[in-house]
């Protein structure tokens, strides 16, 4: 049995605006990823055991622990620009208020 897929519906919820060779194209893409996906259901995996990771995880961050942070007056005095307590940058949002 071929599986079938509406390309042209899948594209229009997608909002996608596809040309009749990229549908054509797609359309036997996905039909080929279903098949092979209905050829793999057929293996027999009753004696895996489920993993949610081909690895064991590791946690390799730190552990969480409260340490003195740069000076705030040490860090403005490189800063090429300040507005008080904070580094004064050059605006990249058009509607930004200065």
């Amino acid at each position: 049995m071929k599986p079938s897929i509406d390309v042209r519906y899948v594209a229009e919820l997608a909002r996608l605006d596809l040309t009749s060779e990229e549908l054509e194209l797609f359309q036997s893409q996905l039909s080929s990823i279903v098949q092979y996906v209905e050829k793999i259901s057929e293996l027999d995996v009753s004696d895996i055991q489920p993993t949610m990771h081909g690895q064991k995880l590791v946690n390799a961050f730190r552990e969480d622990v409260v340490q003195p942070s740069f000076d705030r007056d040490a860090a403005l005095d490189n800063a090429p620009a300040r507005h008080g307590f904070e580094f004064k940058l050059p605006k990249i949002v058009e509607d930004a208020e200065s």
